[in-house]
């Protein structure tokens, strides 16, 4: 049975990254977003077909994200260098074109283990997506099938209850009095 990790602290990282703009190279660590909330999420490989339809989907919604005070950091087990020119193949190429935050590259594929969203035999992540609040605690998780993609709004809607501080009932949205 997988440990349970809502509610505890977020499983440190460091990880390479490859800018959004697909130009440099860098790091970063889970403590480089202490203060500000994070949706962290996994997808299986680069160059596939559901994996651009949910990144380019959260860099549309990314000055959302930014309203609420949020960073967006996706991560594979490709390395950067497969990130970047995934980044710079045109949309139409199967490319994702220029994003609005970095991908991360899990080579050593240990953070999607530390995470429990790898699958082993395949060397490659589940479509795992996780928020962690501006103090590390991680606070959701959604892990699911990687032929379905996930809802840039339901992941909007959840991170909003979260910040709302209080008790939200089923089909929460913002606006609506807390329980």
């Amino acid at each position: 049975m997988a440990e349970r990790l809502v509610g505890k602290p977020a499983p440190d990282f460091t990880m390479e990254t490859v800018t959004g703009d697909g130009q440099d190279f860098g790091h970063v660590k889970l403590s480089d977003y202490r203060g500000k909330w994070l949706v962290f999420f996994f997808y299986p490989l680069d160059f596939t077909f559901v994996c651009p339809t949910e990144i380019t989907a959260l860099s549309e919604a990314f000055a959302q994200f930014k309203e609420l005070d949020t960073e967006i950091l996706g991560v594979s087990v490709d390395s950067v260098h497969s990130h970047k020119a995934w980044i710079n193949t045109p949309t139409d190429s199967n490319g994702l074109g220029q994003l609005n935050f970095p991908l991360a590259s899990d080579i050593t594929k240990q953070v999607a283990r530390d995470y429990g969203v790898l699958i082993e035999e395949e060397g490659v992540a589940l479509r795992g997506l996780f928020i962690i609040d501006p103090d590390g605690e991680l606070k959701y998780q959604v892990v699911n099938h990687n032929d379905v993609g996930r809802s840039v709004e339901e992941t909007l809607r959840v991170l909003q209850a979260l910040q709302s501080g209080g008790l939200c009932a089923m089909n929460w949205k913002p606006g609506d009095k807390n329980l």
